[in-house]
């Protein structure tokens, strides 16, 4: 029995289906690993998350610590680090990205704050976000968003990233309605300078944390909320408070640079001449309006020295 037991192991043992059977498992097994490498290989190429920047970002910033951008003890980025930054971040895999030249004039303005630590205030987590950051050398960078979960999300990935996320109440829908309602509380509860965390006007958005309210911005970006719908936020309450945060500073430099994001927009650009003013608009490139807003004098209650023309420009428009 022990011959025949033996005999029959070895005959199982080396019967050619079976041997067949193994290398066809051991070629499935090799085919599915090589499939799930190349798949998690194309998503980490192809992926819109943010870590592309992060990593691009990183090694820029390090080599500009390490003695490529300038002397001192806080050294700006170099010009090249700076294009290269732009470069890559208009060229990434992202239909929401912004184009080259809108990047570009932004970071303009951002190299300008290279000889002192800068107050940069944003409003929208985009796809530009660490651009941002990383730009603002030094600098301060808070972000403002619509989303609370999405501003915890950005803030539990990227510690380093300041964000808080605030409730808007508007609608793009009622922007008419609105900018009229605060032309009648322009002496009042809506008027430019004013400190908006205890103001009730429709458009001022007065939920920030309270220490926002007291920094002395000198760039502020409006990149958000959404407002391509009737039912979307619009622009106009981010609009509205940056103007309102440049002409209402009492220290730093007087002059604040206010960039808008999708300034080819109607509806941006309304609320851009009401709250900005056309006499402040530095220039247009691609879809970034640039407007450089100075501290105003506490008893003025008009927005622009020419309200009248913005007032009649913005019913024509409408």
């Amino acid at each position: 029995m022990k011959n025949n037991i033996g005999t029959n192991t070895r005959l199982i043992l080396l019967h050619p289906y079976i041997q067949k059977q193994g290398g066809s498992s051991r070629l499935w097994i090799l085919a599915f690993v090589s499939f799930f490498t190349i798949a998690c290989l194309l998503a980490f190429i192809y992926t819109r998350d943010y870590s592309i920047i992060t990593a691009t970002t990183s090694s820029f910033v390090a080599a500009a610590a390490a003695g490529g951008g300038g002397g001192g003890a806080n050294p700006a980025l170099s010009k090249s680090i700076v294009r290269a930054l732009v470069h890559y971040a208009s060229i990434s895999n992202n239909t929401d990205r912004m184009s080259y030249a809108d990047i570009k004039q932004i970071s303009d303005v951002l190299r300008q704050c290279s000889s002192h630590p800068c107050n940069f205030l944003v409003f929208g987590l985009t796809h530009e976000t660490l651009l941002w950051r990383t730009l603002n050398h030094h600098g301060r960078t808070v972000f403002i968003d619509e989303s609370r979960y999405y501003a915890a999300y950005v803030e539990e990935k990227y510690p380093e990233i300041e964000v808080y996320d605030v409730q808007y109440s508007t609608k793009l829908s009622e922007m008419k309605e609105l900018i009229s309602a605060v032309k009648e509380q322009a002496g009042n509860e809506c008027r430019p300078v004013q400190n908006l965390l205890f103001s009730e006007c429709k458009l001022g958005l007065n939920d920030l944390p309270n220490q926002l309210y007291e920094v002395e911005w000198d760039v502020i970006l409006v990149d958000g909320p959404r407002g391509y719908w009737p039912e979307a936020p619009g622009r106009m309450s981010a609009i509205f408070t940056a103007g309102v945060l440049a002409r209402s500073k009492k220290g730093g430099n007087p002059k604040t640079h206010v960039l808008v994001h999708d300034y080819n927009q109607e509806s941006d650009r309304i609320a851009s001449e009401e709250f900005l003013c056309r006499e402040n608009l530095v220039e247009t490139k691609g879809m970034v309006g640039h407007f450089v807003v100075e501290v105003m004098d506490a008893n003025n209650f008009h927005f622009c020295r020419s309200h009248n023309a913005s007032s009649s420009s913005s019913s024509s428009s409408s």
